[in-house]
């Protein structure tokens, strides 16, 4: 069965799906996005992706599509339609396709584009690699300056991916100035002696919607946690390492540019925070 997508309130065989050549988010990579992910055929945490992207559109003066107020029933749509038991949605908005190129943003009347599909992954929360951990890389940021803005200029972020493959890792962190900023498509954490840090909210990094979360039950289950910038020195002398994301959840990081962290296994509190975490949201799915 062909994959049904939603285009411009449209649901589509993913082969017949087209937006036009003039879409800005083609051309200037001037669009949004937001990825949820499904757990047992339920959405996990989708009031925070929609509160984010609406901060995202606001940020940016981005028209809002009209069926802004039907995301949910469009995304339930997607589950059923496809039959996705676990995996994720991925939704863009761009500022739409207006007759030409032209650097000037479009006039009102040109509609946002909206497009939504599904990625099917079975098992997602039972990955191996939360029993093994995963390694990284240290590069340096040289992203634009308003990384809070999920935006879809994602090149970088890509070229990371890439590094830490050739390296033999799995992911890179991001550094400016000395400190760490975020990983390629997460948010960064270390722990020293039983205290959380991660670096604190601003322009520097996305305000991750499964970073709140975890950050919330960690404080719920009596953990100290510390909002600050860290850096690779201080990661490579850590107890324990992670990242947080919408796919990855929490995900122990055992490596950090060739260096072992701790004993090189994953530790207890990321264990513990990605068991919290994935209970406690399968109880609020919707």
């Amino acid at each position: 069965m062909s994959r049904i997508v939603y285009v411009n309130g449209d649901y589509l065989p993913e082969e017949e799906a087209k937006v036009s050549i003039f879409d800005r988010g083609f051309l200037f990579a001037d669009g949004v996005y937001e990825v949820t992910s499904v757990l047992g055929g339920k959405l996990i945490d989708f009031d925070g992706h929609k509160t984010r992207l609406q901060r995202s559109l606001n940020e940016l003066d981005m028209p809002v599509p009209e069926a802004m107020d039907d995301l949910l029933e469009i995304h339930r749509a997607l589950v059923e339609k496809n039959e996705i038991t676990d995996g994720l949605i991925y939704l863009q908005i761009t500022r739409g396709a207006p007759a030409d190129r032209d650097f000037a943003f479009p006039s009102a009347d040109v509609k946002p584009t909206l497009v939504l599909f599904t990625q099917s992954k079975p098992g997602l929360a039972e990955s191996p690699q939360a029993k093994t951990g995963i390694k990284v890389i240290s590069i340096e940021d040289i992203r634009w300056g308003r990384r809070d803005i999920k935006t879809v200029q994602l090149l970088y972020p890509s070229m990371g991916k890439m590094m830490a493959k050739k390296a033999g890792a799995e992911d890179a962190w991001m550094v400016e100035d000395g400190l760490v900023t975020e990983g390629s498509s997460n948010n960064a954490y270390i722990v020293k002696g039983n205290k959380i840090i991660t670096r604190h909210l601003g322009t520097e990094i996305l305000h991750g919607i499964t970073r709140a979360a975890v950050l919330r039950f960690a404080r719920e289950a009596q953990m100290e946690v510390e909002e600050r910038g860290f850096s690779i020195d201080e990661a490579k002398n850590a107890d324990e390492a992670f990242i947080t994301s919408a796919s990855a959840f929490v995900m122990p990081v055992v490596n950090v540019d060739g260096v072992a962290i701790g004993d090189g296994t994953p530790g207890p509190i990321a264990a513990r925070l990605r068991e919290i975490y994935l209970d406690e949201m399968r109880k609020a799915a919707i």
